[in-house]
């Protein structure tokens, strides 16, 4: 069975930094494209950024673009999200996704449980 586990949200202050991780299980992260995605309260899914498969290539949405930084551990499996200069609009709950680097199929909606919430508030 496939499973995506987020954490390292919190709440920060503006300015400040947060390493988000996503932990995979019954799959290996070297076999996919992996990506993460946003969605704050009342607003659309909002693409992060993505990594190929190989782990050599990553690209950025704009609004992160410069800040944050997608990495990624092999052998542990698991997927980091590497969030600095954080911002108010950075707020929202944080999704990793298996298999593309760009956002998941329209009307995807996450398990119950999945994501990490990042509050950016002084």
């Amino acid at each position: 069975e496939v499973q995506l586990v987020e954490s390292g949200g919190g709440l920060v202050q503006p300015g400040g930094s947060l390493k988000l991780s996503c932990v995979g299980s019954g799959f290996s992260m070297r076999n996919y494209p992996m990506a993460w995605v946003r969605q704050a309260p009342g607003k659309e899914l909002e693409w992060v950024g993505g990594i190929n498969s190989y782990g050599d290539h990553r690209e950025y949405g704009q609004s992160v673009k410069g800040r944050f930084t997608i990495s990624r551990d092999t052998e542990k499996n698991t997927l980091y999200l590497q969030l600095t200069s954080l911002e108010a609009e950075d707020t929202g709950m944080y999704y990793c996704i298996k298999g593309r680097m760009g956002l998941p199929p329209s009307g995807w909606v996450p398990e119950e449980g999945r994501g990490t919430q990042v509050t950016v508030s002084s």
